[in-house]
């Protein structure tokens, strides 16, 4: 008996050197790591792989960073792509000077002399007109761009419909490009006065421009009588003015002669 004992103990230490249970030991049994057994000590527990720590498994969850990459410098004409990525460089338009190009007062597109006939190259020319900082006014498409003359104001009022009154009422115009635009904060009306004769011009905000000056339309004459018959008087600050009001706003047209109501 007590070398049975003996010898158990000596094929029990046997198999912790190799790592192997001394539960699992023995003819015809499962060779099982430590790691595996059954911490309740019923018998051992058979997995199929060693247990994995919990540390392993959160490093493992937590997601990657990617690898960081050197910043791509920008310039004034790389516009950003699709998710982040660079598209390609913005096409600078070529200058072409000054085109042969001329709009005349009363709103006519000539080229090299004759006028154009066709509204639908008018309007196709109109929406590709820009205006720059010191006043000038020139043609831009992707490609090209060139300076144009234009005498006056590049379009022309012809037309207005005005519905309600008084502070509630809106005046919208017709330009000789068939644009509707309605007199209001951010599409005002303006006087100018000739140096000599000091007749009175009036002009309708239509876009901004790239400066301080606007892209206007002139208000024709027969507009701007019916403009005259829509005024009421209102006090601009010490003044007492004659104008229309559009949109909540009021645009002065002239001042009241002194004793008129």
């Amino acid at each position: 008996m007590h070398r049975m004992d003996t010898d158990g103990r000596k094929l029990a230490r046997e198999a912790v050197r190799a790592g192997l249970s001394p539960l699992a030991t023995g003819e015809g049994a499962l060779a099982v790591p430590f790691g595996a057994i059954n911490p309740r000590g019923i018998g051992p527990t058979i997995r199929s792989q060693p247990a994995i720590p919990k540390a392993a498994i959160s490093k493992a969850a937590t997601p990657r960073a990617a690898p960081s990459q050197p910043a791509m410098p920008q310039s004034a004409n790389v516009q950003p792509g699709l998710c982040g990525g660079i598209a390609r460089p913005r096409r600078v338009p070529v200058e072409c000077g000054d085109l042969p190009f001329v709009i005349r007062r009363d709103g006519s597109w000539h080229y090299r002399g004759s006028p154009i006939g066709r509204k639908e190259l008018v309007c196709l020319f109109a929406s590709v007109l820009k205006r720059e900082a010191d006043g000038s006014f020139v043609l831009e498409t992707p490609a090209e761009r060139g300076r144009i003359a234009v005498e006056d104001a590049p379009f022309l009022a012809v037309e207005l419909d005005w519905r309600g009154d008084g502070r509630q009422q809106t005046l919208s115009f017709r330009t000789n490009i068939d644009q509707v635009v309605t007199a209001g904060p951010e599409h005002p009306i303006r006087i100018a006065h000739d140096l000599l004769t000091c007749e009175p011009t009036p002009y309708l905000h239509l876009r901004p421009g790239a400066g301080h000056l606007a892209i206007e339309a002139r208000i024709g004459r027969a507009v701007y009588y019916e403009l005259v018959a829509l005024a009421v008087p209102e006090w601009v600050g010490c003044r007492r003015m004659l104008g229309v009001w559009s949109c909540g706003q009021f645009f002065p047209l002239g001042e009241m002669p002194p004793g008129e109501e």
